[in-house]
């Protein structure tokens, strides 16, 4: 059983002999190879020879073209500062006044730089590992998107004193993330993350009004283009469970505060939960006997078709024996 048939299988509910690791790793993996981040950032190679490198030397049953948030942004005009070996920075929005929004073009996936760059990651992934490793994709979700180019703060005060602005550029920025993601299966993806985190710091009815309806729009534009959907929404997304699983993800990751077993429940036959070990305190800090309990306590309450991950991103200089224990633990607890 390859990865590819494993992931299908456990999404299914159907025996396994591993339960599958979809962790994320960006700086990890760049380090890795001892690579800087901006050449992971900015260049498909590097990018793909650090994936391929923590695939095999953590067991990982996943590939993926998830970097930083900017992709989109860069294309669509921000100003993209990318230090030697230290996250992106942008300085100044590219929306500062609402009347920026009429500047703003539509681009093309396949001619924008940073997203054909990401095209190119895909189509090299396709060539080494494709039908035997899940290939994942990434887009940033239309209101996280929209947070990139206006700014967190200045978004949030957005969503109450211009609403109607608000929608309208989620109107926008939502087409360019459906031919974002369709180009990226278009290139081999079998997985397309979509990136929300900025749903996490709003209400319940914030969310159901400014997120979820791009999130459905923009899954049901990959569903139809025949690959998978994951939904990544950092923090505690407690109060938004029910509806995350309206999204049309066919997997949901959870953060470390969130209660995996209340997820489970609340996700039921809609989608597979996957999380959720706390990537700092548990990941980074610990030792492996609390990664092997934690991991074995989230696996038993996220139920027959959950998957493994840290609750985010693996940080940078995770001990290797905390990420080869989660792989243990997953092999012994699909046998039971």
């Amino acid at each position: 059983m390859n990865s590819l048939s494993r992931l299908q299988h456990r999404l299914r509910g159907e025996p396994v002999e591993r339960i599958p690791n979809l962790n994320i790793m960006m700086t990890f993996a760049a380090h890795f190879i001892n690579q800087p981040l901006a050449k992971y950032y900015l260049d498909h190679r590097i990018l793909v020879e650090a994936n391929l490198a923590v695939m095999e030397a953590f067991e990982l049953d996943i590939v993926q073209a998830i970097s930083d948030p900017y992709r989109e942004a860069a294309d669509l005009g921000a100003k993209i500062i990318f230090p030697d070996d230290a996250l992106p920075i942008c300085e100044t929005p590219l929306l500062i006044e609402p009347e920026d929004l009429t500047k703003l073009k539509p681009v093309s996936p396949q001619s924008g730089k940073r997203m054909g760059d990401r095209l190119e990651s895909i189509r090299s992934f396709r060539e080494k590992v494709g039908g035997e490793v899940p290939i994942m994709g990434w887009v940033e979700g239309a209101l996280a998107e929209a947070a990139d180019l206006r700014g967190v703060n200045q978004l949030l005060l957005d969503l109450y004193d211009r609403s109607d602005w608000v929608l309208e550029l989620l109107e926008f920025l939502c087409e360019v993330e459906i031919a974002f993601a369709k180009a990226q299966v278009e290139a081999g993806a079998d997985i397309i993350g979509l990136g929300d985190a900025i749903a996490s710091q709003i209400n319940p009815a914030a969310y159901r009004r400014f997120a979820l309806p791009y999130e459905q729009r923009i899954f049901a534009a990959v569903h139809r283009a025949g690959a998978l959907c994951r939904l990544h929404i950092c923090g505690d997304t407690s109060r938004i469970l029910a509806d995350m699983a309206e999204s049309g993800a066919d997997i949901i990751d959870v953060d470390w505060m969130v209660d995996m077993k209340c997820a489970a429940q609340a996700f039921g036959d809609k989608a597979a939960v996957c999380g959720n070990q706390d990537p700092t305190a548990v990941m980074l800090r610990s030792t492996p006997d609390l990664v092997r309990q934690t991991v074995e306590n989230c696996m038993q309450a996220g139920g027959s078709r959950c998957v493994s991950a840290a609750g985010c991103e693996i940080p940078d200089r995770t001990p290797h024996e905390n990420l080869l224990e989660q792989v243990e633990v997953l092999k012994n607890l699909a046998g039971r």
